[in-house]
């Protein structure tokens, strides 16, 4: 390699780390946001006493939002969408959080969810951005995981089987996990270019770790 051409490697590897940093910076500052906004919304919720929300409306209104959000990613609209979308998730999580914390002992439960979510997310997310490790490998099992998760927790509607239930939340809670790893090294990697699909698919993993946690500590408690 002549020095013209080390050069320009130099500089293209620098250029390349620069992006890198950006989308990482700006991911987690947008995320940091979205959490707040959710936490908001959930607030007001609670704060309003508001009734539980309907299922299929729930779904139905957050698979739109879901599908907005990648329509609108490449603009500056794609941030709005992103706000609709994790305050949504945060209006209609309140109602389910006044259950617990009216529940004796569910003020204890909903806070070591939010710890515990906090714990995963962390201790994750530093050791993809420590080991800078393509985890890239896992997409195809964690896709086929999700769609059978989601179809098994849509059938669960109407089965009610808590048992199944149970095995759901914690199905939920490994493949959010890996999403996490899955994302993050993506980003450390270039692999990520787009910091609002990153936010997105951040916020949702560690919502579905939250909602799991809330699942799976109420049934240990009894």
């Amino acid at each position: 390699m002549n020095r013209e051409s080390l050069q320009t490697y130099e500089r293209s590897s620098a250029s390349s780390v620069i992006s890198t940093n950006k989308v990482l910076k700006n991911t987690y500052m947008l995320l940091g946001m979205t959490l707040a906004f959710s936490a908001l919304c959930s607030y007001v919720a609670i704060a309003m006493n508001m009734p539980m929300f309907n299922v299929w409306i729930t779904i139905g209104v957050y698979f739109g939002l879901l599908f907005l959000v990648n329509k609108t990613a490449e603009s500056a609209a794609g941030i709005l969408s992103v706000f609709a979308l994790t305050g949504w998730l945060g209006l209609t999580t309140g109602p389910i959080l006044n259950l617990y914390m009216a529940a004796t002992g569910g003020s204890d439960i909903v806070t070591l969810a939010l710890g515990g979510t906090a714990a995963i997310f962390l201790g994750l997310s530093a050791f993809a951005l420590t080991t800078k490790k393509d985890y890239g490998f896992m997409a195809k099992f964690v896709v086929v995981g999700m769609i059978v998760a989601f179809v098994c927790a849509i059938a669960n509607i109407f089965l009610a089987i808590p048992a199944l239930g149970l095995a759901i939340s914690a199905a939920f809670m490994v493949l959010s996990s890996a999403v996490i790893l899955m994302q993050t090294s993506a980003i450390v990697n270039g692999g990520e270019t787009n910091y609002i699909m990153a936010t997105v698919t951040l916020f949702v993993s560690i919502y579905n770790i939250f909602m799991s946690l809330l699942n799976l500590l109420s049934a240990f408690d009894d």
